[in-house]
């Protein structure tokens, strides 16, 4: 009897002793690298987070705020030209006494050379103290660049009315340049044939250069 129970003893020692070492080598494997080396986990942490940065956002990298600022410095893109930097005026250009055509020229009076491409807003004010939007021709915009001291023109084209009974009766033409808010007033020009049909039925066409 003595003898089975020292061999029960035994036993119960050696499954402790398994047992122990078991949950030590669990340990050190969950533990990993990263427990032995710290500077693994921050390493991680840092990519992650540069991962997640919005551009922009002035975390993670720099390079999408460097390429706005240097395209920004470059001027890839002509600055258009601004109403106060442009003498206008409008002139009677029609060719003949059915074809009305009023001619409306900008001069770049700026210090730098700027873009005046597009259509103009146009809008004519009558002696009734309306005004009538002008609408536009079927033509497609030309690149227009000026210089200082270089001029644009853009046309109003509309038929004339030779009966004298036109009921439009024209005083003043409000230009707002291509892609400006700023609007001039002209006074519409001394000598143009009167408009035939409604103000509907003038139209403006693009600008474009006068070399």
């Amino acid at each position: 009897m003595k003898l089975s129970r020292t061999a029960g003893l035994a036993a119960l020692g050696l499954a402790a002793a398994l047992s122990l070492t078991a949950c030590n080598n669990g340990e050190d494997s969950a533990q990993g690298p990263a427990a032995k080396d710290p500077s693994a986990s921050s390493s991680s942490d840092s990519r992650s987070q540069a991962g997640s940065a919005k551009p922009g956002s002035g975390t993670g990298t720099s390079s999408s705020s460097g390429a706005v600022n240097g395209g920004a410095e470059s001027g890839g893109t002509m600055a258009f030209c601004k109403t106060a930097d442009l003498a206008v005026e409008a002139t009677n250009a029609a060719p003949d006494q059915s074809s009305g055509r009023i001619n409306i020229t900008m001069v770049n009076r700026g210090s730098g050379t700027c873009s005046a491409t597009g259509f103009a807003g146009v809008d004519i004010k009558d002696a009734d103290h309306t005004s009538n939007p002008v609408a536009r021709g079927q033509a497609q915009p030309r690149v227009t660049a000026l210089k200082p001291g270089e001029a644009a023109v853009f046309d109003l084209a509309y038929t004339i009315d030779g009966s004298g009974k036109s009921l439009a009766h024209p005083t003043d033409i409000l230009v707002t340049p291509p892609n400006e808010t700023h609007t001039v007033s002209l006074k519409w020009p001394a000598g143009a044939g009167g408009i035939k049909g409604a103000y509907t039925d003038v139209q403006v066409y693009p600008t474009h250069t006068t070399n």
